[in-house]
């Protein structure tokens, strides 16, 4: 939580000193799944998702109208292992600029306002892969070793070596100016 480099490249990112880590969570892409173009959910000084829908929280954001109520949120995404696919894509001029990208290494990380920048993660594993059909409730099971299976109601849906399997490490942080 309290990662010495995110907190430096936070106070970089918005100009301000104090970092407050809030989060740290994992996110798990399985082959042919991906994760579409989007901004992250924001929040507000006393609004954010526990009192309004997240739709108009990322339309307050994105009007401009709420700036001075906004609370800056760094986000930093990490990785560590290889992964087929599965690239970081984000636009950092905005939708209309040029994409940039990052692929899923070992040992790598970007810390950015997802808030703001559109982003998102490209299909994992080859291009024409095709999701395993999962409902609510799925597990994804590690047999040991390499292995890994995604288990639904008792039935085995896929099995998975651990390169199969995009991992990223998130983190977020509020940033304030005192």
């Amino acid at each position: 939580l309290w990662n010495e480099r995110f907190v430096a490249a936070a106070q970089a990112l918005f100009g301000r000193p104090i970092i407050v880590p809030n989060i740290v969570y994992a996110n798990v892409i399985l082959p042919g799944q991906e994760l579409g173009v989007h901004t992250d959910v924001p929040e507000f000084r006393g609004v954010n998702r526990k009192n309004v829908p997240e739709w108009f929280l990322v339309v307050m954001h994105h009007s401009g109208l709420f700036d001075r109520f906004r609370m800056p949120i760094a986000t930093g995404v990490s990785w560590y292992h290889e992964a087929a696919g599965g690239d970081f894509f984000y636009y950092p001029d905005g939708p209309e600029g040029p994409e940039a990208r990052i692929p899923a290494r070992y040992d790598t990380a970007i810390l950015l306002d997802t808030d703001s920048v559109f982003h998102g993660v490209d299909i994992v594993g080859a291009p024409d892969a095709d999701p395993a059909a999962m409902q609510p409730g799925a597990l994804l099971i590690h047999d040991g070793g390499d292995a890994w299976h995604v288990e639904q109601d008792g039935q085995v849906l896929q099995r998975l070596r651990w390169s199969d399997i995009r991992l990223s490490i998130s983190w977020k942080a509020y940033c304030f100016a005192d």
